[in-house]
C-alpha cells in the first residue's frame, strides 16, 4: 500500500481568526478572498488524510465564505442539498477542529445533521429535497412573525429531481421570501460567465432595478388586460434572453444570474443586496462554479475528485488499497452484460448512479441499452413500466436507500399491474462511512410487504450471478434482486449463471441441535458461528433460503420440526424476512409446541458512520453474536 506523503499543515492566519461566520462579518472583500483560500487549503489538508467527499466541496468554497459572510446565520437558515458539498460550512461553522474526524466513528457526519450543529438546520443524504424544506422554513417563519432570510443550495444534478420542481411551482404560488442558489458546476443550463452577464446580475439585484421593476408593473397594470399582460411577458423574456432565467421566472421566481461563483467580488454585493431588499417571493441566483476548483489534480481528473481516500496532497495520488475480489457491484454488471449478450430486450437503467450501480461499465458494451434518467428515482421505476409494456426487459439499478423515494411507483406502476421490471438494489445493509442516510436497511421490509413480488438475498457473488440469470427468466411480475456494498468472497464466478427454481432455498451444513435459517451474505457469519458451537458440541443446521418471497414453506417447516431453537438472520430492519418467517411459522402451527424461535435483525435505530466492520458489531450480526443466541435460545 502506497503511503502518502506528510506535508506540512498549511498557513491559515485569517482562518484562525474565525471560529464562527459572526467572526467574519467585518471582513473585507480582500480578506474575504484570503479566507476562502486557507478553507480550500485546510479543506485539502484535512480530507487528504481522512479521505471523503471533496470535489463539490472544493466547489463551494467562495460561495460557502460569502453566504456566511453575508447572512446572520443560523437565526437566517442555510440549507444545503444533499450535503456531500458541506465539508467548507463545517469549517466554518466551530466544526474546524473535528474535520479530521469525518466518516469515522464517533466523528463528524460526511452531511449536514441537525444533531451535530444549530447550523445545520436540515439534514440531508438524498437530493433535490432543499427547496421544500427551506420554503417550509420561510412559511413557518412567516405566519409566526419571525423576519429571517432562507437560502437553500442546490446543485445543477439535485434540480433535475422532479421534486425540486414541485418545490418551486409551491414557492412561485405562495410568493413567500425564499433564496435559491443554483450551484451549476456542469455548464448545463446556461453559457460560460462573462463580465456583462456578471454585471447584469449585480443590475438585476439591485434595490434601485427591482423598486424600478415594480414601478413598471404598477403602471402596467393600468393598461387594459391585454397589454397589461403582453408588457409583463415582454419583461420577463426580455430578461430570460439576457439572462437564460425565463424557465425560472415562469415558475414564479425572480432569477439573477448567471454569476461567477467563485468570485467574491461579484457574490457579496449580491447576497447583500438581496439580505437589505424588502423584495417578496422566491428568487433564484444562477451560480456557475467548478467542481474541484482551486485544486489542479481535482480540475483535472474526470469525475473532479468527487470521493476519494487518503492522498497525497501535492500530487493528488489517492492511497491504493490492495487488489482483492470483485465488488458485488461489479459482478452484477458483469452478469447483466452477459445475459444481454443473449437477449436484446434487456435494457438497463440507473437514476443518475451509473458509476455507482456498475451501469458505467454495462453502457460501454451496450450505449444504446442504457439509460441514465437523472436524479429521477420516481421517473426511472415508471420508464421502467412502460419498458415492460413494450416487451422490454429493463434491470432497474438503484440503491436500496434511494429505491424508498420511489416508493409508490414500485407499488402502483410496477407490482400492482404485474410488469416485469427487475430491481438490482445495491448498497443493501450497512454501509459504513456514507451512515444512516445511505444504508440499505429497510428494502426488505417496504418491498416483503407487497403481493407477488419475487425477492431474493443473495449470499455471495456467485449467488448473485444466479440471481440475476433468474430474474432475467421472469416475465409475468415484478422482481427484485438486493446485495451490498463492497467485496465479495473471493469465489470462482461460473461462466453462465444458473437459473434457480422460485421459491427454493438449500442446507448447507447438517445439524440436529439447532437450525440457522439466513437471508443474504450474513451466511458466511452462520457458518462461522455453526463451527464456533460445533466446538462446543452444539451441531447446527444452516440453510440459505435464497428468496424472502415466495417463502421456501418446505424447508422452514422441516427446520422448525427437526430442530428445538430455529434462528433467522439477515442485513434488514424488522419487519423483513425474519418477521415473514413467523408468520408463515404461525399460520402452520409451528410455535404452538414449544420451538423456540428467534429472528436476527438490525437494531431498531439508525447505525451511525463506521467501519463496516464495527458497524457489524454494532448491529449484533457476527458470528459471536449468532452463536450467543443460539445458545441462550437453548437455555
Amino acid at each position: 500500500m502506497n503511503a502518502p506523503v506528510t506535508a506540512p499543515r498549511p498557513n491559515t492566519p485569517t482562518l484562525d481568526r474565525v471560529r464562527y461566520p459572526a467572526d467574519m462579518r467585518n471582513l473585507s472583500i480582500d480578506q474575504l478572498k484570503a479566507l476562502a483560500d486557507e478553507v480550500r487549503a485546510d479543506l485539502i489538508d484535512s480530507v487528504s488524510v481522512t479521505g471523503g467527499h471533496f470535489g463539490a466541496s472544493l466547489g463551494v468554497v467562495e460561495l460557502t465564505v460569502a453566504i456566511h459572510a453575508v447572512f446572520d446565520t443560523p437565526h437566517d437558515r442555510l440549507i444545503w442539498d444533499v450535503g456531500h458539498q458541506c465539508y467548507p460550512h463545517k469549517i466554518l461553522t466551530g466544526r474546524r477542529d473535528r474535520l479530521r474526524t469525518i466518516r469515522q466513528g464517533g466523528g463528524l457526519a460526511g452531511f449536514t445533521r441537525r444533531a451535530e450543529s444549530e447550523y445545520d438546520p436540515f439534514g440531508a443524504g438524498h437530493s433535490s429535497t432543499s427547496i421544500s424544506a427551506g420554503l417550509g422554513m420561510a412559511v413557518g417563519a412567516e405566519m409566526q412573525g419571525i423576519e429571517k432570510n432562507v437560502v437553500a443550495v442546490i446543485g445543477d444534478g439535485a434540480i433535475s429531481a422532479g421534486m425540486a420542481y414541485e418545490a418551486m411551482n409551491n414557492a412561485g404560488a405562495l410568493k413567500s421570501r425564499l433564496i435559491v442558489i443554483l450551484n451549476d458546476n456542469d455548464m448545463s443550463i446556461a453559457p460560460p460567465v462573462g463580465a456583462m452577464s456578471n454585471y447584469l446580475a449585480r443590475l438585476l439585484s439591485s434595490q434601485s432595478f427591482m423598486s424600478l421593476r415594480d414601478i413598471a408593473k404598477k403602471m402596467a397594470n393600468k393598461f387594459p388586460k391585454g397589454i397589461e399582460r403582453t408588457a409583463l411577458r415582454a419583461e420577463e423574456y426580455a430578461r430570460g434572453m439576457l439572462t437564460g432565467g425565463t424557465l425560472f421566472e415562469e415558475l414564479g421566481f425572480y432569477y439573477i444570474g448567471p454569476v461567477d461563483g467563485h468570485n467574491l467580488e461579484h457574490l457579496v454585493p449580491i447576497l447583500r443586496n438581496l439580505r437589505e431588499s424588502d423584495e417578496h417571493g422566491p428568487i433564484l441566483i444562477h451560480a456557475i462554479t467548478q467542481k474541484g476548483h482551486g485544486y489542479a489534480p481535482a480540475e483535472a481528473s474526470a469525475d473532479k475528485l468527487h470521493a476519494v481516500a487518503k492522498f497525497d496532497v501535492a500530487t493528488g495520488v489517492q492511497v491504493k488499497a490492495p487488489p482483492g475480489p470483485p465488488t458485488y457491484t461489479k459482478v452484477f454488471a458483469t452478469a447483466l452484460m452477459d445475459e444481454a449478450s443473449r437477449n436484446d430486450k434487456i435494457v438497463a437503467i440507473t437514476a443518475a448512479m451509473p458509476g455507482g450501480t456498475g451501469l458505467d461499465l454495462f453502457a460501454k458494451t451496450y450505449p444504446d441499452r442504457m439509460f441514465d434518467v437523472a436524479i429521477a428515482e420516481q421517473h426511472a421505476v415508471t420508464f421502467a413500466a412502460g419498458m415492460a409494456v413494450e416487451g422490454m426487459a429493463p434491470f432497474c439499478a438503484i440503491y436500496s436507500t434511494f429505491l424508498q423515494r420511489a416508493y409508490d411507483q414500485v407499488v402502483h406502476d410496477v407490482v400492482l399491474q404485474s410488469l416485469p421490471v427487475r430491481f438490482c438494489i445495491d448498497r443493501a445493509g450497512p454501509v459504513g462511512a456514507d451512515g444512516a442516510t445511505h444504508a440499505g436497511s429497510f428494502d426488505l421490509a417496504y418491498l416483503g410487504c407487497l403481493p407477488d413480488i419475487v425477492i431474493m438475498g443473495p449470499s455471495d457473488e456467485v449467488e448473485l450471478v444466479h440471481a440475476i440469470a433468474t430474474v432475467a427468466q421472469i416475465n409475468d411480475r415484478a422482481s427484485a434482486v438486493r446485495y451490498p456494498r463492497g467485496e465479495g468472497f473471493g469465489l470462482e464466478l461460473p461462466k453462465h449463471g444458473e437459473v434457480l427454481q422460485i421459491g427454493k432455498g438449500r442446507i448447507v451444513r447438517e445439524g440436529a441441535d439447532a437450525a440457522i435459517l439466513c437471508l443474504g451474505t450474513r451466511l458466511y457469519e452462520a457458518k462461522a458461528a455453526a463451527e464456533m458451537l460445533a466446538a462446543e458440541g452444539i451441531e447446527c443446521t444452516i440453510a440459505d433460503a435464497r428468496f424472502m418471497k415466495p417463502l421456501d414453506g418446505k424447508l422452514i417447516e422441516d427446520l422448525a420440526r427437526n430442530h428445538p431453537v430455529l434462528i433467522t438472520v439477515e442485513d434488514g430492519s424488522m419487519g423483513g424476512f425474519g418477521a415473514a418467517v413467523m408468520q408463515h411459522l404461525a399460520w402452520a402451527g409451528l410455535l404452538d409446541r414449544g420451538l423456540r424461535f428467534r429472528p436476527m435483525t438490525l437494531p431498531d435505530r439508525f447505525l451511525e458512520h463506521d467501519s463496516p466492520a464495527k458497524q457489524w458489531v454494532d448491529a449484533g450480526l457476527t458470528a459471536k453474536d449468532i452463536a450467543a443466541t443460539v445458545k441462550l435460545a437453548r437455555g
